[in-house]
């Protein structure tokens, strides 16, 4: 393997702020997932894979979530208290096992799409096993190790409250290097941000759309930007909502303007379909006479941005023109461009395989869709894809039905909820992968725990050690005193 200094040197930021904050290491997991085209190295025993910073985090959390007295004990809590732990673990297996077998089972029925070693493209090959097999089979493994590592945490005081700074961290990181990529465009320098651009990927980071540049930050490209945009958005807008957090409010609104900014289809489609349950939540406060603060504003400001559209076409009449090129370029007329056209039959030969393999699928990593549901079905086939929709579907459930839930944990736990779903929607239309990864393991994680969470007192940083383990505890405490068996306390 090939160490990556700027990936060392990223990595030992990192873990210097996280521990000059005194923050746990979860907080660092996530901030890393800001670095979206940094690795750690390259692996050439694996077709020059180049695994992410954030897999040092997550092994690091990984180990500390098991170097923990009554280990064990805890484990079985886990796997007690939350149903989701044992789909979890049967993905794992599942998933692996399928990325070893099935490419071998229906090596030469059906095709595939694959990364060239070459070339930096994708071409159309017969099935067969490829490093990719692997590769992401472990990054699936581990982020379902991660999902149960951060069920184990969250029995941690503080562990909830390190989880909403690592995600507020996390997309102030990607705010800041969408500003400085852009910047270094428009100023004439270039891409300032190559030198942390170290995976083995294809870096689409200089390209303009329609006359405007496309903001790439610290990944790949700019739909990748795009994606992470429209997820920091929806986390920031409804921690917004939630709590009335003026931060929240002023990073929502850079990444808001960013997104706007970055010519991604991925993210102008996906900003239109998220924001049909806002809407909707809106026209429901009115009917009501329940409107909210955070809703009157919204409300306030959108005659006065139809106004000043108004003045500025008048005023101007050529002053839409550009961006009214750049919608029908990458909305309007994206189906129908090269890209589209090619993405559009990955997708139909994906979907081909899916039916060419009995709907086993073939495997995890064996070839490339343009969309998370149909990855889904031709990779992991129709058993992994009623899996995975069981686990989304405790997702979108939320905390209904958790009884009462603290306030702030409330808000942290639907607000990384909406970062995961908003993340999928983004993946729905972009994604190659049916791995959803860690920032969907790991809102459903917290959505899953905070629901065992009853308010007991005002302390939120205190509320995540009241979920399985305290639990636990004050039940056989009532059975002890029943039997007058309870320890003396001084």
């Amino acid at each position: 393997m090939q160490i990556s200094v700027i990936g060392v040197m990223i990595c030992t930021g990192i873990l210097a702020f996280v521990a000059y904050m005194r923050w746990s290491m979860i907080a660092a997991l996530i901030a890393s997932l800001a670095f979206g085209a940094t690795a750690i190295g390259t692996i050439t025993s694996l077709g020059g894979s180049s695994p992410l910073i954030f897999t040092v985090f997550d092994m690091l959390l990984i180990v500390a979530a098991l170097a923990r007295r009554g280990i064990w004990r805890e484990i079985g809590a886990v796997f007690v208290r939350i149903g989701a732990a044992w789909i979890v673990c049967a993905l794992m297996i599942y998933v692996s096992m399928g990325a070893l077998l099935f490419p071998r089972l229906f090596a030469g029925q059906t095709s595939a799409f694959v990364a060239s070693r070459t070339g930096r493209g994708v071409y159309e090959a017969a099935l067969a096993p490829v490093s990719a097999n692997i590769s992401q089979a472990g990054y699936f493994v581990l982020g379902g190790l991660t999902f149960l590592a951060v069920c184990l945490l969250l029995q941690r005081s503080g562990t909830l409250a390190d989880i909403r700074r690592g995600f507020f961290l996390w997309f102030t990181l990607h705010a800041l290097m969408g500003i400085l990529d852009l910047l270094g465009k428009v100023i004439g320098a270039g891409d300032i941000l190559a030198p942390i651009r170290t995976a083995n990927y294809a870096m689409l980071t200089q390209v303009t759309e329609a006359g405007f540049w496309r903001i790439a930050g610290a990944f790949s490209e700019a739909s990748a930007f795009g994606g992470a945009s429209l997820a920091g958005l929806a986390f920031t807008y409804t921690y917004w909502r939630k709590t009335g957090s003026k931060f929240a409010l002023g990073l929502g609104a850079a990444l808001f303007v960013l997104l706007l900014l970055s010519t991604s289809s991925t993210a102008y489609v996906g900003l239109a379909i998220v924001s049909v349950p806002v809407v909707f939540s809106v026209v429901k406060s009115l009917t009501s006479g329940r409107l909210r603060s955070g809703e009157a504003l919204l409300i306030a400001l959108l005659p006065f941005s139809l106004l000043s559209a108004m003045a500025a076409s008048l005023l101007y009449p050529h002053f839409f023109d550009p961006v009214l090129q750049l919608v029908d370029t990458t909305v309007i007329n994206k189906v129908t461009s090269a890209s589209g056209q090619e993405r559009s039959y990955w997708n139909y030969k994906s979907l081909q395989s899916f039916f060419d393999t009995g709907g086993l699928g073939v495997g995890l990593g064996s070839s490339r869709a343009s969309s998370w549901p149909i990855a889904l079905l031709s990779q992991l086939g129709l058993f992994g894809t009623a899996m995975m929709t069981v686990l989304l579907a405790m997702l979108v459930r939320g905390l209904r039905g958790g009884g009462r839930i603290d306030p702030e944990v409330d808000a942290i736990a639907s607000s990384v909820r909406a970062c995961a779903l908003s993340a999928l929607v983004a993946g729905s239309l972009a994604s190659g992968s049916a791995d959803p990864g860690i920032v969907f393991l790991i809102p459903l994680a917290v959505v899953l725990v905070s629901r065992l969470l009853p308010v007991e007192d005002d302390s939120v940083a205190g509320a995540p050690v009241r979920t399985l383990q305290h639990s636990r505890d004050s039940s056989e405490n009532m059975i002890q005193a029943q039997a007058g068996t309870v320890p003396g306390r001084v």
